[in-house]
């Protein structure tokens, strides 16, 4: 955390669920609604769906009766319609608001539409660059997303910081080449992973140089 608070970065760029909302409840509760009627089994299900596009997900399970195209699209129509309890990161309104317009990308391995919805039941502001599940070949934990977020803001992967809180996410991270701060705000078991966490975004701000590169200010002790 210490390399984090006296690093500069040319950009930040953030993945959508756990990180910038908090939507793991109503994505849980849909999942299992499938599973069960699938045939599913849950558990395994849950432990895997977290960070990776849906499409990923279920050509995963290897059940050659379920068409990923045709499952995915009836889980993103169910995401679109249940919209209670998805809420911002305690603290991200304010910290977005401390960040250039032009040095933040959204990652997420939700589609478009399912993006939008949630990004303005919560009320936080959309940045220029998107990369969605339908801007890459390859989703997480792939670097693809996160790599063309980078080119389209014109910088190095390597000088950008990513917001994760998925495992697969935070590869994806570090495969691209970046540092990673993990948000830990929806998440109740560790991560096994060396990288600095924080809980949420309260008292964190980004404080911009004479060149534009950013830096983090804490208020707060992180973990």
């Amino acid at each position: 955390m210490n390399r984090m608070m006296r690093k500069s970065y040319a950009a930040f760029l953030f993945d959508m669920d756990g990180t910038l909302i908090s939507s793991t409840e109503v994505a849980e509760r849909i999942y299992t609604r499938w599973a069960e009627a699938k045939g599913v089994d849950v558990q395994h299900l849950l432990s895997i769906v977290h960070g990776v596009r849906t499409v990923d997900v279920i050509r995963s399970l290897g059940r050659p009766d379920l068409d990923p195209d045709t499952e995915a699209a009836w889980i993103g129509a169910a995401e679109r319609k249940e919209l209670d309890g998805v809420l911002p990161i305690a603290g991200i309104r304010d910290f977005l608001a401390s960040l250039p317009p032009e040095r933040w990308a959204l990652v997420t391995s939700a589609d478009r539409e399912l993006m939008r919805v949630r990004m303005e039941a919560t009320g936080l502001p959309l940045p220029s660059v998107i990369v969605t599940a339908e801007d890459v070949t390859e989703g997480k934990p792939d670097p693809q997303g996160y790599e063309l977020a980078a080119r389209r803001l014109g910088v190095d992967p390597a000088d950008c910081l990513v917001f994760e809180d998925a495992p697969a996410g935070i590869e994806a991270g570090e495969r691209a080449g970046a540092d990673v701060m993990v948000i830990t705000a929806t998440h109740t078991a560790p991560h096994g992973t060396a990288h600095a966490s924080i809980a949420n975004y309260l008292g964190l701000s980004a404080q911009q140089d004479s060149r534009g590169s950013m830096t983090l200010a804490f208020a707060q002790a992180a973990e």
